[in-house]
C-alpha cells in the first residue's frame, strides 16, 4: 500500500488468559441475553434497518490475507455514526424507568414513542458531554422520545458537529477544556440541576447506565454476525476512544465464540492512548494535555472504568496509529468498490490493519498470514462534511 507511511507502536497484553473462559462477573456489564433485547427494542425504532457488511475482497488480496469483514456505519438512522444505537437506546432505558418509578408501568418502546408517558417525559431532562457523535444520538434519542437535551462540548469540537446537535433540540454548552474537562462538568451540572447524565464513559459512582449505551452498541454487532454467515474473523482492529466500543465489541465476540475468538487489538491515536498506557500500567491511567488528533472520536485521555474490566482480561494487543494513516485510509475507500464513506475517527482500525501487514515484524508479531479473516467497523461516516470534503475531496 504505497500512500500508507503510518508509524505504529504495539503493546501485548500480560495480562490476558487467552483459554480462560468468559468471566460470569461480566455478565453484568454485557451479555447475549441482555443484547437480544436490545435487538428487539432497537429494531421497533423508526427507520430502523441493518447496515451493510462489505467485503472488502480487493483490499484482501493486496494485503495478503483471506478475508476483510468491513461494518458500514456511516449511514446508521441517518446519524451515520454507530453511536446512534448507544446513547438513544440509554434515553429510552431512563424513560423506562422513570415511568416505572412513576406509576409502575413497564413502558414498551411503541408507548415511549406515543403520547401515553408524556406528562411524566417532559419532566426529564437528559444531559451528556461529547465530542459530537455519541451527543447527536443521545439528542435523536431526546427528540424521538419527547425530552429535553443539554449537550456539553469542549473547545476541540467542530462548528458542523455542534450544529447538527442543535438541529435536533438539544441546547449545547461548550468549554474552554478537553473532552475530560467537559465530561466532569456535565456531572457537575446534572447533579445541581436534577439531570440524567447518558453518557457513554464511566467512573466510580456512575456505572450503570453506560451499560445500555455498550448493549445498544451490540445490535451491529448480531447483524454483522449474521451477515458474516458462519465465517469467525481471526483478528479484529477496533478503535477506541475511552474503551466503550472496544469493550462491547470484546464482551460480546468472547462471550459468543469462547475460546475461537478472534485475536482483539485495540488501536488509538498516538496522541490519546489512555488504554494502551494503562494497558502497560497495569492499572487506568489518564493521558493529559491537549490530545491533539484528527480522528476526534478517539480524542480521549481518561479510560471508562466499566470497559477497563472487559479489556483488561479481553484485549491481546494495544496499538497506536498516526495521522499520517486517517486521510489516505478515507480516500481509499471513497475511490473504492463499492465506494464507502468513512469518517476521519471510522478508520483507525483498518489503518492499523493496513500498517501492520505492511511490516514483517508487526504482521509476525500479530500472527497476520494469508489465512487471516480481518473484522473491522467504519463506525461513522462524513459526521463533518467540511473536513470529510478537505481530506477526500469529494
Amino acid at each position: 500500500m504505497s500512500e500508507f507511511h503510518a508509524t505504529l507502536s504495539h503493546y501485548a497484553n500480560t495480562a490476558i488468559d487467552s483459554s480462560a473462559d468468559y468471566p460470569s462477573e461480566l455478565l453484568e456489564i454485557a451479555s447475549l441475553e441482555k443484547s437480544r433485547l436490545a435487538v428487539a427494542e432497537i429494531s421497533r425504532w423508526p427507520g430502523y434497518q441493518p447496515t451493510p457488511l462489505h467485503q472488502l475482497a480487493s483490499l484482501a488480496q493486496d494485503t495478503g490475507v483471506d478475508k476483510i469483514f468491513y461494518k458500514d456505519e456511516s449511514q446508521r438512522f441517518n446519524l451515520k455514526s454507530f453511536k446512534a444505537l448507544g446513547g438513544a437506546y440509554a434515553v429510552a432505558r431512563q424513560l423506562q424507568a422513570r415511568i416505572y418509578q412513576r406509576c409502575g408501568q413497564n413502558a414498551s418502546i411503541d408507548e415511549l414513542l406515543g403520547d401515553r408517558y408524556q406528562p411524566i417525559i417532559d419532566e426529564v431532562v437528559i444531559s451528556c458531554a461529547t465530542d459530537g457523535n455519541h451527543g447527536r444520538s443521545v439528542a435523536w434519542g431526546c427528540q424521538m422520545f419527547g425530552c429535553r437535551c443539554i449537550i456539553y462540548i469542549h473547545r476541540d469540537v467542530s462548528a458542523g458537529r455542534e450544529q447538527a446537535m442543535q438541529d435536533l433540540g438539544a441546547e449545547v454548552i461548550r468549554i474552554d477544556g478537553n473532552y475530560d474537562a467537559s465530561v466532569r462538568l456535565a456531572d457537575n451540572e446534572a447533579s445541581l440541576h436534577q439531570r440524567i447524565i447518558v453518557s457513554d464513559t464511566s467512573y466510580p459512582g456512575y456505572m450503570d447506565i453506560p451499560k445500555d449505551v455498550a448493549l445498544g452498541y451490540t445490535v451491529m454487532l448480531a447483524e454483522a454476525v449474521e451477515q458474516m454467515q458462519g465465517s469467525i474473523p481471526t483478528h479484529v482492529f477496533i478503535q477506541a476512544g475511552v474503551g466503550g466500543l472496544a469493550a462491547a465489541v470484546c464482551a460480546y465476540f468472547w462471550e459468543l465464540w469462547g475460546e475461537q475468538r478472534p485475536r482483539f487489538i485495540v488501536v488509538e491515536p498516538e496522541q490519546a492512548n489512555c488504554l494502551q498506557q494503562s494497558a502497560r500500567a497495569g492499572k487506568p491511567v489518564a493521558v493529559e494535555g491537549d490530545l491533539d488528533t484528527l480522528m476526534a472520536g478517539l480524542s480521549c485521555g481518561e479510560v471508562s472504568a466499566l470497559a477497563w474490566e472487559i479489556l483488561n482480561p479481553g484485549a491481546n494487543d494495544f496499538m497506536t496509529v498516526s495521522e499520517d494513516a486517517v486521510a489516505p485510509c478515507m480516500r481509499m475507500l471513497a475511490n473504492g468498490k463499492p465506494a464507502i464513506e468513512a469518517g476521519e475517527s471510522a478508520v483507525a482500525g483498518l489503518a492499523a490493519f493496513i500498517a501492520a501487514r505492511d511490516d514483517k515484524a508487526m504482521s509476525s508479531t500479530l500472527g497476520l498470514d494469508e489465512s487471516s479473516r480481518i473484522f473491522v467497523i467504519g463506525t461513522e461516516g462524513a459526521t463533518d462534511p467540511e473536513l470529510y470534503h478537505e481530506l477526500v475531496g469529494a
